[in-house]
């Protein structure tokens, strides 16, 4: 073990607790009629690839499961069966994101200091990356894993006309986990619920209320799964990693 690592072992020794809210209430209305969250990759539910990430990940003292209605006892079943190390619950979400995460939030440990929420359809963030996301959390407040965006991106108006093209050079495409004080995030999302305002991820509803969000490297792996392409992309890697 090198001076450096014995160090962080250190520092993260004196890190407050960090609860991961899973994200996991969503419609899977692009994957036409099949729940994203339990189809296969490699034989195996993307939402289960998304736990053992999660529980190999030092950092991380309890998952919480914000869970949609309709699949509320088809995840608790999974979870149960994941065969995890860290405590895990499963609890209701909402009609939105921000209403899933901030109830999942709500109910994590009274000690919990941090916050992180990662999305249950992406299997393929590393521990590695979770764990550097927590220290970037609390170290600013607010992080999130981010990517370069490798497409010119245009901003055109109703009529499908280009307004402007920003500079490639200063888009990132942002990933999750994504961490938080945890004081911070459950203020945010209140504030967003109070509002009204629509707000896409958890950085976000922080940005809405003034407060800074600092972008750090994640992984071009660790993709989302939303279409059918997706879950075609997920087994080419899979098969990737056998070869």
């Amino acid at each position: 073990m090198t001076l450096q690592s014995t160090a962080q072992k250190v520092r993260d020794k004196t890190m407050p607790l960090c609860t991961m809210v899973v994200a996991a209430a969503g419609s899977s209305m692009r994957m036409g009629g099949v729940d994203k969250l339990f189809a296969l990759v490699g034989g195996i539910p993307v939402l289960l690839r998304t736990l053992w990430a999660i529980d190999n990940a030092s950092l991380v003292s309890e998952i919480i499961v914000a869970a949609g209605e309709n699949n509320m006892e088809e995840i608790a079943r999974l979870c149960a069966g994941a065969g995890l190390r860290k405590p895990i619950r499963v609890v209701r979400g909402g009609a939105t994101r921000v209403h899933s995460v901030l109830s999942a939030a709500l109910e994590a440990q009274p000690k919990t200091g941090i916050i992180a929420v990662h999305d249950g359809a992406r299997p393929f963030a590393t521990p590695a990356l979770i764990d550097e996301m927590i220290r970037a959390g609390y170290r600013t407040q607010a992080a999130a894993p981010a990517v370069p965006v490798k497409d010119t991106v245009k901003v055109v108006g109703e009529d499908g006309a280009v307004i402007t093209t920003p500079d490639r050079a200063t888009l990132r495409a942002v990933q999750t986990p994504q961490v938080f004080h945890a004081d911070l995030l459950k203020a945010a999302l209140t504030a967003a619920l109070q509002t009204g305002v629509a707000v896409t991820d958890d950085c976000s509803a922080v940005e809405l209320l003034g407060k800074k969000v600092y972008l750090f490297p994640g992984e071009e792996r660790n993709i989302k799964i939303t279409t059918p392409q997706d879950l075609a992309v997920a087994e080419s890697m899979i098969g990737e990693e056998l070869l």
